[in-house]
């Protein structure tokens, strides 16, 4: 028995996934008997990504059983039967649907009896047997922290042959019954074995080969032309580990390549296409590691089309096409869009004027209450940097409160090059989606930006990291919290 740790949330885009997947018109008919509760509301639910959802809802009848049923046929996957205390079981749901399933409170795995369904027959041998092996293994650990070594050692030598009794059950199983759903989820879910690790003409091992070997065979099993794969929690957690930190480099260049490879595996079933792209699109989109929009831009300039991004009505796929353009001017490495304004004397100022190593366009507002925290943190870091780091200050005043904006400067002794918006209505606002104050980009003597979204604690690492004044590693300066959430899917 378990606890339910999941949100049972019904969103719209989600939702469009799930809607989309009945089948055919035979429909399902579900009974399920828990002995040890009454007259309560139970549900229905169904893995789907990292994420589980409510399909149907029902109460009891007179003889305590609970019938979930529908006029169209489930799509297949591992659904729960979610009931009072946030507690569920699992069953398997693909080619029947028309079963009665009756356990107890008590001990659902060991007392579940089923009949009409040979998949949740086979499905709970292997539950049952994985918790006695399980068993076994919790008994063993506190032999595992004796000071005993040939204790110990007996110990994992059991736990080894208690893990290959359950692989072997697994590949068993697969032999047997390879028609199966279940079969499929256990062989997606098997880890490469890593072959011996060659040695190197210089005589020594290929420090890397376990991970290559790894991360090209990681997807070996996992049949992307079978979208019941995403209805279980196997899935999802491979193509976050293939597309994430633990096997792929996180710069934009590494992602791009690995998101295309994933895409194109997934072509050939549109609801596998369709979770993909979209994982990967809104994963990029709100990372926290700086630079990584640029995968964002690059998933919705190749597949957010309207050809391809089907399930996008055509409003809200113009929202995410329009996201994109938006940010595409100012990824990291591009040129910064022009920006000329009046200073404090009314005179016009152009960004692309100031001459420095490293310019700093500061975006503020006197009323921001971070960027009255923010402004003393940068002058006092201006102050002691300008001259080591070549670096100057543009600042942009996104107000129109004239007299105000004066003050504050006057107030706070900004020596920088100060400009406002004050008597136009400027574009600069849109062009680097000013939708909240202060921002910092960092630009080069070009003018290119370098950085974006900064701090001033991550200014000072940044330029440090630039001017090789220490080793720190790149990936942990980049990080930062989201500044804005425009999530691409509302």
């Amino acid at each position: 028995m378990n606890i339910l740790k999941f949100k049972l949330l019904i969103i719209v885009f989600a939702s469009t996934f799930i809607s989309s997947f009945a089948g055919n018109d035979s429909g399902y008919n579900i009974k399920i008997k828990l002995n040890g509760i009454k007259d309560s509301l139970c549900y229905l639910a169904n893995y789907f990504g990292d994420k589980q959802y409510i399909k149907d809802s029902a109460r009891s009848d007179a003889s305590g059983i609970y019938v979930f049923k529908g006029t169209e046929k489930l799509p297949g996957g591992i659904y729960l039967f979610v009931f009072p205390g946030r507690k569920f079981f699992e069953m398997v749901v693909d080619k029947e649907q028309d079963f009665t399933m009756e356990t107890d409170t008590g001990n659902a795995i060991k007392n579940m009896k089923i009949k009409g369904s040979v998949d949740n027959k086979l499905f709970y041998d292997y539950l049952n047997f994985v918790t006695e092996k399980g068993k076994e293994v919790e008994a063993l650990k506190p032999i595992m922290s004796s000071k005993n070594k040939d204790s110990v050692k007996t110990a994992k030598a059991k736990i080894i042959v208690i893990d290959s009794l359950v692989v072997n059950y697994k590949l068993d199983y697969i032999k047997k019954h390879p028609e199966t759903m279940l079969a499929k989820v256990f062989a997606a879910a098997e880890d490469p074995k890593i072959p011996e690790i060659p040695t190197l003409p210089n005589g020594r091992k290929d420090s890397t080969f376990a991970y290559r070997y790894y991360k090209s065979h990681v997807f070996d099993k996992v049949d992307f032309s079978d979208d019941r794969i995403l209805r279980t929690p196997v899935f999802h957690g491979k193509l976050k580990q293939y597309i994430g930190a633990e096997l792929t480099l996180q710069t934009p260049d590494s992602v791009i390549k690995e998101a295309d490879y994933l895409v194109e595996k997934a072509r050939s079933n549109k609801e596998m296409f369709k979770y993909v792209v979209w994982y990967i699109t809104n994963t990029y989109e709100n990372s926290n590691i700086m630079g990584m929009d640029a995968v964002f831009v690059h998933m919705v300039n190749n597949y957010y089309t309207k050809d391809q991004a089907t399930w996008v009505d055509s409003v809200n796929l113009y929202k995410i096409q329009e996201r994109a353009r938006i940010l595409e001017p100012i990824l990291i490495g591009k040129p910064a869009p022009y920006v000329i304004l009046q200073d404090t004397a009314g005179k016009w100022k152009s960004l692309y004027d100031v001459k420095a190593k490293y310019t700093l366009l500061f975006f503020w507002d006197p009323d921001c209450g971070h960027c009255q925290k923010t402004v003393p943190k940068l002058v006092d870091f201006y102050n002691k940097n300008k001259a080591k780091y070549d670096l100057e200050v543009f600042g942009a005043n996104t107000a129109v409160e004239e007299e105000k904006w004066k003050k504050f400067i006057r107030d706070k002794d900004l020596k920088w090059p100060n400009v406002a918006d004050i008597k136009t209505q400027n574009n600069f606002r849109h062009e680097y989606d000013v939708s909240s104050t202060p921002q910092l980009f960092l630009l080069d003597k070009d003018k290119k930006i370098i950085a974006k979204k900064l701090d001033v604690e991550t200014l000072e690492q940044f330029l440090k990291h630039l001017n090789h004044e220490d080793a720190n590693d790149p990936n942990k300066i980049f990080k930062q919290e989201p500044i804005d959430d425009h999530p691409f899917d509302k």
